[in-house]
């Protein structure tokens, strides 16, 4: 994941998440690999960024491109719902509002998406200090995207996600054998995991539900994959 940084005293890099979960879940099982999800700041090409993070003071350094791009739209295109679309964007704007936090329809969001405004991309607005793992985390949430875990002797391992994704999507992340393979897969939640010893403790306890293709994986779910190629 790329964040754009303006206004923000953080150097350009990859940057790893300190996360919670994964730090319970590597004392518990002690593995021999622990992968932390890394996300990468950078302070050039914002259009390559899937998320941005701005200094509130610095909000109008990214709105002001964006609202003439808006300007230009309205003076150049004959249709009204791009025309009313444009419009309701130009007084977002001058409001100090990035174009993600307003209320659109999906029509309007195709129209956006194919425009490719700035703000339109998740923003986060920084008002005062800040630390990296929280600036990650404030993405991550407006960009949508949850994070499911494998854990192991082996290895225990963070992988971010899309909310609402699948139990064959996730597989997929892991390795698009195991999402072409997919037979089942076995899920327990971070807190009954850290109620037992390992899986086969909360198999033994009813707490892992074994799932089908489609079922929805919930943040913070520990995953099994079940395949067959």
């Amino acid at each position: 994941m790329k964040i754009y940084l303006s206004g923000l005293d953080f150097d350009a890099g990859k940057v790893k998440y300190n996360d919670e979960r994964l730090i319970k879940l590597s004392e518990k099982f002690k593995p021999k690999k622990i992968a932390p999800f890394f996300a990468e700041f950078i302070t050039d090409d914002p259009e390559q960024a899937d998320a941005i993070a701005v200094r509130k003071d610095n909000i109008l350094d990214l709105l002001i491109p964006d609202i003439e791009k808006m300007e230009g739209r309205l003076e150049r295109s004959e249709n009204q719902d791009e025309k009313k679309l444009a419009e309701k964007c130009i007084r977002a704007m001058e409001e100090e509002k990035a174009l993600c936090d307003i209320d659109f329809s999906e029509a309007e969001k195709s129209v956006l998406k194919a425009l490719s405004p700035l703000t339109f991309k998740p923003t986060i607005i920084i008002d005062g200090d800040i630390s990296t793992d929280e600036l990650i985390g404030r993405a991550l949430k407006k960009a949508g995207i949850m994070f499911f875990y494998t854990a192991g002797q082996d290895e225990c391992k963070a992988w971010p996600a899309e909310k609402n994704s699948s139990a064959v999507e996730c597989a997929g992340k892991i390795h698009s054998d195991l999402a072409r393979g997919f037979i089942r897969a076995d899920v327990v939640t971070f807190n009954d995991m850290m109620s037992v010893f390992n899986m086969h403790g909360a198999k033994e306890k009813g707490l892992v539900k074994t799932v089908e293709k489609d079922h929805i994986i919930e943040d913070g779910d520990i995953i099994e994959i079940k395949f067959n190629v």
